[in-house]
């Protein structure tokens, strides 16, 4: 009875890591300055509330040139989907890879995270609705032109989720999403219980899992199952994951992009679930937005190419990204240094033009 009453002890931490993880806690002042520059333009945020189907309030930010230095009325946008521990304050790196390209960046604490309505996470199966809203909301505003997602963890798998009944939207970038929500269970019983246990255990302790999922956040895992979905789904998308990720195995990245059916590539990266993503990385994702949202199609000319941004000091305040819980799930402790990375500004130059390369041209045209 003892072994049982650690089985049952460890189970319990398992199904709160799927749907009641930490939340992430901030203040509205942790996401920056509402009025900023970054290379002598201005930029602003400006926070608004959405409601889900559900009735939750979802609690949004929107990242673009103050209006007299916007140029145009409708700009690109990339939505930034957080991990199931984190929330929208995970999307302030990704402002000053985006901005200086006009592509303008709104994020959101999905419900059940951050400081939205919600007692639960739903790994993407409710959270897909979430994004609907909000791409809804950003259609709606006339705003915009391409919409393209952003999505990390639970992040990507709701673009997945999203991405086969929304066929608009013009490219998703997906870190680290997992292929089967039962197989990731089954693979997190060895992370979460300390002990060997014999495998119709394991059995009993998903049956233990399953339940306790659909009593408390109303739904089954069987039924989020984003490798279902990836045939369908012919938008661009930029798969990645890393190499020394044990919470989401590489796996099942590379399963999803295997049976993806639109232009793809795959990227991996060193680091874990929870690295920060290099420079590099994050240039070659501006790379390759910069190219699938049409974003040549803009009025004033674009930069070269990314490079290190430094921040201009005019009358705005500086942009410095806040620095976010190290709590959070996704991320924050510096990755190792990247085996074959580039050593000086002129190779990580040739290496970005490499990765645009490389999504131009593998699988088809993007």
């Amino acid at each position: 009875m003892e072994f049982l009453g650690k089985v049952y002890d460890q189970y319990a931490e398992l199904w709160k890591a799927i749907i009641r993880p930490p939340r992430d806690t901030y203040e509205i002042k942790d996401l920056g300055p509402t009025v900023f520059s970054i290379e002598n333009r201005t930029y602003q945020r400006t926070d608004i509330s959405l409601q889900n189907s559900r009735g939750h309030t979802i609690l949004c930010s929107h990242f673009e040139p103050i209006p007299s230095e916007r140029v145009a009325e409708r700009l690109p946008c990339v939505v930034y989907l957080h991990g199931n521990c984190s929330s929208r304050l995970e999307a302030v790196s990704t402002v000053p890879v985006l901005l200086p390209f006009n592509i303008t960046v709104f994020c959101f604490d999905f419900s059940g995270s951050g400081l939205s309505d919600g007692e639960y996470v739903s790994l993407g199966y409710y959270e897909r609705d979430d994004l609907a809203v909000v791409v809804n909301h950003l259609r709606e505003s006339h705003r915009v032109t391409c919409i393209g997602l952003w999505g990390r963890s639970m992040g990507a798998v709701t673009a997945l989720l999203h991405g086969d009944r929304d066929p608009s939207i013009a490219a998703m970038v997906l870190d680290s999403p997992f292929s089967d929500l039962t197989v990731l269970a089954e693979e997190l019983v060895d992370v979460y219980v300390s002990f060997k246990i014999p495998k119709w255990m394991v059995g009993v302790a998903m049956q233990l899992i399953t339940s306790s999922i659909r009593d408390k956040a109303d739904f089954d895992i069987s039924d989020l199952v984003p490798i279902d979905h990836v045939e369908k789904t012919f938008i661009p998308a930029l798969f990645t994951a890393a190499y020394n990720d044990t919470f989401i195995r590489p796996q099942h990245a590379k399963r999803l992009y295997e049976k993806y059916a639109g232009d793809k590539n795959f990227v991996m990266m060193e680091g874990d679930h929870n690295s920060t993503r290099s420079k590099f990385f994050m240039d070659s994702v501006a790379i390759f937005f910069l190219t699938t949202l049409q974003c040549d199609q803009l009025p004033a000319p674009m930069p070269a190419a990314p490079q290190a941004r430094g921040v201009d000091a005019s009358p705005a305040t500086q942009y410095t990204p806040p620095v976010p819980n190290p709590n959070q799930e996704e991320g924050r402790a510096a990755p190792p240094a990247a085996h074959g990375a580039p050593r000086t500004p002129e190779e990580e130059q040739a290496m970005v033009q490499q990765a645009l390369n490389l999504s131009l041209n593998e699988n088809g045209n993007l």
